[in-house]
């Protein structure tokens, strides 16, 4: 399995496929494994070199217990080392939730790194800690709360879910700062999604509007989890804005 290291952090990565690179990052307590599981990568890695990551505080990369170690500054320079261990220079980027959050610091933090940037469940602005009661009876009851579909409670996904590290997840719920001064100027391609079922939606879409050119989907009666695992429904808007970019 290879593993990159970020100031001391190792992060775990996976690589599939051929063709120009895509980084997928996904979205808090879930890991790379859920890009195979939901059908990403099956349906995309013919076309694209698919770089997966486990967002530390997940799946196989390290999962400090220091809130200051899920600043999102070193979030991104994760998504930065592990292009740097690829040897590639640009990619086209799709994140959800908090990936596509770490989408935006990584927009910030090395625009040029980016050839495209494709961002589901998630905006730039600005989201202050509170204290989380999500966790405090475990994980399992965390995930029994979860609203998914029986099709995807698999005793697998179960089982990746209970894994995971409390103590971790706690820390990692920290200030997200807000991006929203760059909006106007990102210089890459942008596509912005969300289910209008999802609260935040709103907000995705108000972010969308602040990114000159900027796509803008709905995905209708999505909430936040399905956002995620329909790639049914997202896939087609992935390849024909890549599509439209690359061409």
């Amino acid at each position: 399995m290879p593993y990159t290291n970020n100031d001391g952090i190792r992060i775990h990565y996976h690589v599939e496929g051929a063709g120009p690179p895509l980084f997928l990052h996904h979205g808090f307590t879930i890991d790379l494994r859920t890009w195979y599981q939901w059908g990403y990568v099956g349906a995309l890695k013919s076309d694209y070199r698919l770089i997966m990551i486990d967002s530390r505080g997940h799946g196989s990369s390290d999962k400090p217990h220091n809130p200051a170690a899920y600043e999102m500054s070193l979030r991104a320079r994760d998504v930065l080392a592990v292009l740097d261990d690829l040897g590639i220079q640009q990619a086209h980027f799709l994140g959800y939730s908090l990936g596509g959050r770490i989408g935006f610091h990584t927009a910030a933090l090395a625009p040029e790194r980016l050839s495209s940037m494709m961002i589901g469940g998630a905006t730039a602005f600005g989201i202050p800690s509170q204290p989380s009661q999500r966790f405090n009876a475990g994980l399992e009851a965390f995930f029994d709360s979860q609203p998914l579909p029986d099709e995807i409670k698999t005793p697998e996904f179960r089982a990746q879910m209970l894994a995971n590290d409390v103590q971790a997840f706690t820390a990692a719920e920290v200030d997200r700062p807000s991006l929203e001064h760059i909006l106007p100027n990102l210089p890459m391609p942008c596509l912005l999604y969300g289910g209008d079922a999802d609260p935040g939606y709103e907000s995705f879409a108000r972010c969308a509007r602040q990114i000159p050119g900027a796509t803008f989907v709905t995905l209708p009666g999505v909430d936040h989890w399905a956002g995620a695992y329909r790639s049914d429904l997202m896939v087609p808007h992935i390849r024909a804005f890549l599509a439209r970019v690359t061409s």
